[in-house]
């Protein structure tokens, strides 16, 4: 079977649905189209893009049909390129260099945070671990891909802005009312984010979500994973680097509430929709716990990194 990592690009203006595959952007609707268009289908473009949204929620919430035309079309590309085929030169694949890449999911739903949910971040906050998850949200107006810089609001708004990797878990098809027992069934697939954080506006009034929302506050990427990639969720080593020097290194083993008891908390409280996102939250290292603090400045650069994913690098801006 093929593997799955999924991604968002743009080439000439045009968005699409890439699959990543050993350092190349698979173009799936291209490669769709070319074969149906091999097969002997009429209107093979028209086709394939009925077949495959060009855009990653709408193709998960097309679900397991959807996916399966992506194997098929990421087959037929490879099998191509195996052939002594270019599928480079025929535009089925391109390389890193010709194409913007974006974060994989421009417009979730809803994306919902999970706070002090490793327990030595919970002590290095100074404040005690909790009995029920703690959440809030991020807008998708916070969302920035691979190499997209965060950009710093100026020193009026904050001085005091924080790195926090965090595992994500994509939402495959709309729950409620889910048992845990059953939630992993719901998990599309697993992406990285960095929660950045404003920490003087988190902790101003008690209101995180203006600490945590704001514009390019979400950097997400570089590809969703999809969950059959990934033996164990909760076996992963998570870290992030900051201008080279690792700040966080643990492993989602340390999670203190599990994926499938977070799926299920939540699916109580309202409908998780195909292709929301559920940050996970942070392990201990963060910026603010350090002595002294070590807060984001313009010219940092950020290196998330998740074991079997892949590493999420994004530059730090001024707005000033």
């Amino acid at each position: 079977m093929v593997a799955l990592q999924f991604l968002t690009f743009v080439h000439n203006g045009v968005r699409r649905v890439g699959v990543h595959k050993d350092g190349k952007i698979i173009d799936v609707q291209a490669a769709l189209a070319a074969r149906l268009d091999e097969g002997g289908e009429g209107h093979p473009w028209e086709l394939a893009k009925a077949l495959v949204p060009d855009d990653l929620r709408g193709l998960i919430e097309r679900g397991e049909p959807a996916v399966a035309q992506v194997r098929s079309a990421v087959q037929y590309a490879l099998e191509r390129s195996g052939d002594g085929g270019d599928p480079v030169q025929s535009r089925l694949v391109y390389g890193f260099s010709e194409v913007g890449v974006h974060a994989p999911i421009l417009n979730p739903e809803k994306i919902i945070a999970v706070g002090l949910n490793y327990m030595d971040h919970a002590k290095e906050s100074g404040m005690e671990p909790p009995k029920n998850p703690i959440f809030f949200s991020k807008y998708p107006s916070s969302i920035v891909g691979p190499g997209a810089a965060v950009v710093l609001p100026p020193s009026s708004v904050t001085s005091k802005v924080d790195y926090e990797v965090e595992l994500a878990v994509v939402i495959g098809r709309a729950a409620k009312n889910v048992p845990e027992e059953e939630a992993m069934e719901y998990v599309f697939g697993y992406t990285i984010m960095n929660d950045v954080s404003a920490r003087d506006l988190q902790f101003e009034d008690g209101q995180w979500v203006k600490g945590k929302a704001l514009d390019t506050f979400a950097p997400l990427g570089p590809w969703v994973v999809t969950k059959d990639e990934i033996a164990d969720p909760h076996d992963l080593r998570i870290v992030l680097a900051l201008n080279g020097e690792v700040m966080q290194d643990s492993n989602t083993r340390n999670l203190i509430f599990k994926i499938p008891k977070l799926i299920a908390y939540f699916s109580r409280l309202f409908t998780l929709r195909p292709g929301d996102i559920i940050s996970t939250g942070t392990p201990p290292g963060v910026g603010m716990a350090r002595k002294p603090p070590r807060y984001l400045k313009p010219g940092d650069t950020m290196v998330a990194e998740i074991q079997g994913i892949g590493a999420l690098e994004n530059p730090v801006i001024g707005s000033e």
